[in-house]
């Protein structure tokens, strides 16, 4: 990829070379970033202290899908351009509300510690229960006493990469387009000591 070959076309001729299993050609695709967009993507990374005073949109089903992973002990992966990704399409069927809201409550209270000035939380409309879990957002963010709002949208890639405020995703596209990104799931392995796999 560093020399110039398509991301998809480069994966597929390694793993073809070494036969690997479908499962693996998917991790790769994850986690393998050409260097010059990697350092990029890390020279907009932020800290948890970052955050003290400023707005903070937040991707919600992909940090909370990290989330959850990362704290239920599934793989989660440290990628090369420093985020932390998991494998999973957890949320897909909308049938784990209940982990949802518990990876929530991580993240929310990470932010509550983090004291910025207003958190917007975006979930994707089209996902069975997203207006559900918008509920809950906004319920754990009232009784956290934290600013903002939670609440559903079609386009919330495209509104993440236009809000020109601090993103909180691991999605690529949209930490590319932001002005600055934070990857929450990392702050939260940080703060329990949970180690990502590396490759």
């Amino acid at each position: 990829m560093d020399r110039g070959y398509p991301g998809d076309s480069a994966v597929r001729f390694v793993s073809d070379h070494h036969r690997l299993p479908e499962e693996e050609r998917f991790i790769l695709q994850r986690i393998i970033v050409p260097a010059d967009r990697a350092l990029a993507r890390m020279a907009k990374s932020l800290r948890r202290q970052d955050l003290r005073d400023r707005v903070v949109f937040v991707d919600g089903y992909n940090t909370i899908i990290t989330a959850h992973s990362l704290l239920a002990g599934y793989p989660v992966y440290l990628c090369d351009d420093g985020f932390l990704r998991d494998t999973r399409a957890f949320f897909r069927s909308g049938s784990a509300l209940q982990s949802a809201a518990s990876a929530l409550s991580e993240i929310l209270d990470l932010l509550v510690s983090a004291r910025p000035s207003r958190v917007q939380v975006l979930f994707d409309q089209q996902i069975s229960r997203s207006g559900e879990l918008a509920g809950e957002a906004r319920r754990m963010m009232a009784a956290r006493a934290l600013p903002g709002e939670a609440g559903c949208a079609r386009d919330v890639d495209h509104l993440l990469k236009v809000c020109g405020s601090i993103v909180a995703s691991s999605d690529g596209n949209v930490i590319d387009q932001a002005v600055a990104a934070i990857d929450l799931p990392g702050e939260i392995a940080r703060g329990h000591c949970i180690r990502p796999l590396l490759i």
